[in-house]
């Protein structure tokens, strides 16, 4: 299983918080996480503030060699299409090939609201933005994009949301699902309504591959925030819990966990320290 961590910690409260991100990023690196990966809100809310996913990704790309960079997730409806389109090829294209686009629909409407995009009928807005997005970085249409892709076809592409709709779309356009918090037994759920699904689609279930955010306390860490869901390991987690749950994903057909520390910002160099020696090492060597 494939190991990535977000830069800052879940929720910051003050945009002095994000200062270290790239500090972040680089241990991370040195310790052997898969990849960063940055979500994307455009105001401040509920989930505190947020720098743009693109742009803090292209300065990680800049100051790592190695690891991978992901969004997860940005918010497709809120964007051109062509516009994304050039802009993520332009990040594959100086990362080398490290970018992978994840992306959902939302569901602050406030934020809608911001950008001055409708709320309603996003789900179908964001089938036909896919669809732009794949056929410009294959350099095919009426348009050319400024800058292609470094890597074939395009960047890899995670679709995140647990509708059917949702579903349906991570099969017509996805090379993986992208979930939050779930578990093994939800993810061996999804699997099934996957693999009911292809037929409809026309798409080899087996052909897409499974992956989620997921939430992480290390032991002898506090929560900073209310932890939305059931964090890995459970409340009291040990190394042994953890490394438990995430195994039991691994078999449930989970191959890449991103991981929210809720942590106080001053503690994150710390937990991620844990993280790398406790779960990066382990799974690094299975």
């Amino acid at each position: 299983m494939r190991i990535g961590v977000a830069p800052h910690r879940l929720w910051p409260v003050q945009e002095g918080e994000l200062d270290a991100v790239l500090q972040t990023a680089v241990r991370a690196e040195e310790l052997g996480f898969d990849h960063v990966f940055a979500s994307g809100h455009a105001v401040a809310g509920a989930t505190g503030v947020t720098p743009d996913p693109l742009i803090l990704l292209a300065a990680v790309s800049g100051a790592t060699r190695r690891i991978g960079l992901v969004t997860s997730v940005l918010v497709l409806p809120l964007y051109n299409p062509v516009i994304l389109a050039h802009q993520s090829a332009t990040l594959d294209r100086l990362s080398d090939g490290r970018f992978t686009l994840g992306i959902g629909t939302g569901w602050d409407t406030e934020e809608y609201a911001a950008v001055g995009v409708p709320f309603a009928g996003r789900g179908r807005r964001t089938d036909e933005q896919l669809a732009v997005v794949r056929q410009l970085w294959r350099g095919e249409g009426s348009a050319r994009l400024g800058v292609l892709p470094r890597t074939e076809g395009g960047p890899g592409v995670w679709i995140g949301g647990q509708s059917d709709a949702a579903l349906r779309r991570a099969l017509r356009f996805g090379d993986a699902w992208h979930g939050s918090g779930v578990d093994a037994e939800g993810l061996t759920g999804v699997r099934a309504r996957l693999d009911a699904l292809g037929d409809e689609v026309g798409r080899d279930p087996g052909q897409l591959a499974l992956t989620a955010g997921l939430f992480l306390v290390p032991p002898g860490f506090g929560p900073a925030v209310k932890v939305p869901g059931r964090p890995l390991g459970g409340a009291d987690a040990t190394a042994e819990s953890v490394r438990d749950e995430l195994g039991r994903l691994s078999d449930a057909g989970l191959v890449s966990a991103s991981l929210w520390l809720p942590v106080a910002t001053e503690a994150l160099p710390d937990a991620l320290a844990w993280v790398g020696a406790e779960l990066v090492s382990h799974f690094s060597k299975e």
